[in-house]
């Protein structure tokens, strides 16, 4: 007889870990089929780390057999998925898209987000917990919004307050687009946003760029 947990457990709806819409199985579908032996491949599903404030994904052909034990796999259909462990609680309830904009190509949507350790591994844990929304980190981020951010668009570049120390007056910031990697990225940091920064909003003390440089299409720090 099964006990009264064993039922819930049989009635609780779980959340699926990966779904796919019909147009990305019909994408991800025809091109395993294109490979050798397809039958022994899956579509793994992996977060490779964090960038520009959200996960990074790598989708690729794997055999089957190489998955470990503690690994997610599912199947759709006649499609089976690995996720890597270390994935799992990352990409689940994600959904694999196809999306015909740039040309075409299948998107993640993912409803789970970095921690803010993981995004901002360079900043105190204490200074993060703060948050970025008293008076002082408002008036920062309007100004990154309305003076920097103009300024530094010519060359895709975008700079965003990650924490604020409102008691000594640090301020760290992420480069992202052109800025990230980008060998002038300090000489950006020191001549344009620090002083447009300090100069419109006295209270700053420092600015920190905490961007991870070795990361993106155009690393300079490694």
């Amino acid at each position: 007889m099964a006990t009264q947990t064993d039922d819930l457990q049989a009635t609780t709806p779980t959340t699926p870990l990966v779904t796919l819409t019909p147009e990305a199985y019909k994408v991800v579908t025809e091109a395993i089929g294109q490979e050798p032996d397809p039958a022994s491949l899956a579509l793994w599903l992996e977060v490779r780390g964090v960038q520009g404030g959200s996960f990074a994904y790598d989708l690729y052909f794997q055999a089957v057999s190489d998955a470990d034990k503690g690994d997610g796999r599912i199947a759709q259909e006649e499609l089976e998925i690995v996720i890597p462990q270390q994935s799992v609680d990352r990409l689940r309830g994600a959904r694999l898209e196809w999306s015909e904009e740039g040309g075409g190509g299948l998107v993640l949507v993912n409803p789970n987000s970095p921690a803010p350790e993981e995004v901002a591994p360079n900043v105190p844990p204490e200074i993060l917990a703060k948050g970025i929304t008293g008076p002082l980190a408002l008036r920062v981020a309007a100004v990154l919004e309305q003076s920097v951010n103009p300024a530094i668009a010519s060359h895709g570049g975008r700079a965003d307050l990650v924490a604020l120390n409102d008691e000594d007056g640090t301020a760290y910031l992420r480069l992202s687009g052109g800025c990230q990697g980008c060998a002038m990225s300090q000489m950006t940091l020191r001549q344009g946003i620090e002083t447009t920064l300090l100069e419109e909003v006295p209270e700053l003390t420092k600015i920190l760029d905490v961007t991870d440089h070795g990361s993106g299409e155009n690393p300079f720090y490694s």
